[in-house]
C-alpha cells in the first residue's frame, strides 16, 4: 500500500515541480510525510483522503513554473539552434537528490574530524582472534566500504595475523566517490600482502556476497571487469588503478529509487583486482562470472542502514542476507550508533523529543532471528554486555580549542558531527539554521563535557564450525 501511495506522490511532485516535503506540508501539514511512508510508517484513511483530495484539486491548475535565472537573455543568433533542456539521469525528485549529495558533504567532514573509522577498525580487528579460516583463503566481506578507511586498517591487521595466507576480500559500495577513495588506499595493500584478491561491487545486500544478480534483466547488463595488476611496486599499481577512472565514471552510476528514496545502481558492476605475478597461486580464489560461494570468515556490517529505518527493514533487507553469507566458524560483526552521548545531547537541546536510535542491538537480533527462521538454527546471536558491546569515539580537538571562546570552525564541525550521526533531515535543518540556537546548544555541550564524543554499539552473529 505504501509503495502505491509513494509512487503517486512521486509522480505528482515530478509533474508539478514540487519537493516531497513541500507536498507533505501543503497536503496534510506534514513535511516528513513521504519519508515516514518510505520508512514503513502508516497513515489513516482520513490522511489518505486528504492526500488524494489535494492531488485532485491541484490537477486542474497549471504546473508551477520554476524561476529562471536569466529570463531576459539576448536571443540566440539564427544560425545557432536553441538548446532543448533535458532531464538529467537520476533526478526523479530534486529534494531527495539534494539530500543525498548534501549528506555526502556532511559525511566527508564527519570522517575527517572524528575517530569513528579508527575505533570501528579496532573493534572489527578483535574478531580476527575468533574466526577459523579454511583453505584456500581468508574470506572477508565488507557490507559498506565507504571511503575505505575501515577496510584498509582491517587489512593491515589481517596481514599482521595471517602474513602468509591468501586473502579474498569483497567490498560493497554504491557511491562512485567512495569507490575512488577506497581504490586509492589499495596500492600499498597489494605490495605488503601480494596474495590478495580484492573485489568491489555496487550490488545490493542480497546479491553482493555471492556476486550474483537476482534480476534477469539486471543480470543481462552486468559489467564484470578483471584487472590483473602488472609490476611489483605501489607506484605501478596506483597508476593502473588510476587508469580505471574512465571505466568507473561510465559504469559506476547510481539513481534514486522512486520507492525507497535510497540510491540504487543503474548497472550492476563487479571489479576484480589481483597481482598478475601471483595469478597461479590465486587462480582458485579469483571469482568467475555466474556467482560464487560466499562462506565468509568475517562479515563487516558497519552502519549499513539508516538509524530511523524500521526494524523489519534492517533485519529483512540488510542483516538477514548478510547472516546467510557467513561460512562455518565465521562471524559477522554489526555496528551502529547507540546514542546517550554528548552528540545526542546537542540534538535534544534543539529538538527535545527527537530519538533517532529507537532500536538497539537486542531488538535487531530478535528480528533477524525471526526473519531467518529455520535457516538460522546454526547461528549464534551474541548481544553481549554493554561493557563489551559499546565503544566510544571522539571528535578531534586540541585542548586549547575547548575553552571559554570556542572557534567557529570547531563549533560547526561539532554541529555537523551531531546532525550526521543523528541523521537529521534537511527540512528540519532549514528551520534552525536561520538563528543561533544550534550554535549555542553546541557550545554549551562542548564546554560542559570538555569535548565531543559518541557511542556505537556492536553485536556478533556467528556460525557453528562443521
Amino acid at each position: 500500500m505504501n509503495e502505491q501511495i509513494l509512487q503517486e506522490i512521486t509522480d505528482f511532485c515530478r509533474s508539478r515541480g514540487l519537493a516531497e516535503s513541500t507536498f507533505g506540508r501543503r497536503a496534510v501539514n506534514d513535511g516528513k510525510l513521504a519519508s515516514r511512508l518510505r520508512n514503513g510508517g502508516r497513515i489513516t484513511t482520513e490522511t489518505l483522503d486528504r492526500i488524494r483530495s489535494f492531488m485532485a484539486k491541484s490537477s486542474g491548475a497549471a504546473p508551477a513554473k520554476r524561476r529562471i535565472l536569466f529570463d531576459n537573455a539576448a536571443p540566440l543568433p539564427s544560425a545557432v539552434a536553441p538548446m532543448v533542456p533535458t532531464q538529467p539521469l537520476g533526478t526523479e525528485d530534486p529534494q531527495r537528490n539534494f539530500r543525498f549529495f548534501d549528506n555526502r558533504q556532511k559525511y566527508l567532514l564527519f570522517v575527517n574530524t572524528c575517530s569513528e573509522k579508527w575505533e570501528i577498525a579496532n573493534r572489527v580487528s578483535l574478531e580476527l582472534d575468533n574466526i577459523h579460516p579454511r583453505p584456500p583463503a581468508v574470506r572477508v566481506f565488507d557490507a559498506g566500504v565507504g571511503d575505505g578507511t575501515v577496510l584498509s586498517r582491517v587489512l593491515r591487521s589481517m596481514h599482521d595475523k595471517y602474513p602468509t595466507m591468501p586473502f579474498y576480500v569483497v567490498g560493497k559500495e554504491i557511491s562512485l566517490e567512495d569507490i575512488r577513495l577506497t581504490l586509492q588506499k589499495l596500492a600499498d595493500r597489494f605490495v605488503e600482502h601480494p596474495s590478495s584478491v580484492v573485489v568491489l561491487t555496487n550490488l545490493a545486500y542480497a546479491e553482493a556476497p555471492w556476486l550474483s544478480v537476482k534480476s534477469v534483466s539486471a543480470g543481462a547488463s552486468l559489467v564484470w571487469k578483471e584487472l590483473p595488476l602488472e609490476g611489483n611496486t605501489a607506484h605501478a599499481f596506483e597508476q593502473q588503478i588510476t587508469d580505471l577512472e574512465p571505466f568507473l565514471g561510465e559504469n559506476w552510476k547510481a539513481r534514486v529509487s522512486p520507492t525507497s528514496g535510497n540510491p540504487a545502481y543503474e548497472r550492476p558492476v563487479v571489479l576484480v583486482l589481483y597481482r598478475n605475478d601471483h595469478r597461479f597461486l590465486l587462480d582458485p580464489i579469483v571469482p568467475k562470472p555466474g556467482g560464487t560461494v560466499a562462506d565468509y570468515d568475517l562479515v563487516i556490517a558497519s552502519q549499513p542502514y539508516r538509524a530511523r529505518a524500521t526494524v523489519d527493514f534492517k533485519a529483512k533487507r540488510v542483516l538477514a542476507p548478510l547472516a546467510k553469507s557467513i561460512g562455518p566458524g565465521g562471524r559477522m560483526i554489526g555496528i551502529h550508533s547507540h546514542g546517550n552521548d554528548p552528540g545526542m545531547e546537542i540534538i535534544q537541546k534543539v529538538w527535545p523529543d527527537d530519538n533517532p536510535f529507537a532500536h538497539n542491538r537486542h531488538d535487531l537480533l530478535k528480528a533477524v532471528k525471526a526473519e531467518l527462521g529455520q535457516s538460522g538454527r546454526e547461528l549464534n546471536f551474541n548481544a553481549y554486555s554493554d561493557q563489551r558491546s559499546l565503544f566510544r569515539y571522539e571528535m578531534h580537538t586540541l585542548p586549547t580549542e575547548i575553552s571559554s571562546s570556542i572557534g567557529t570552525s570547531t563549533l560547526l564541525a561539532a554541529w555537523n558531527a551531531a546532525i550526521y550521526v543523528g541523521q537529521v533531515e534537511d527540512d528540519r535543518l532549514a528551520d534552525v539554521n536561520s538563528d543561533r540556537r544550534y550554535i549555542d546548544a553546541t557550545r554549551d555541550v562542548l564546554q560542559k563535557h570538555g569535548g565531543l564524543w559518541f557511542y556505537d554499539e556492536s553485536f556478533v552473529i556467528s556460525r557453528r564450525r562443521d
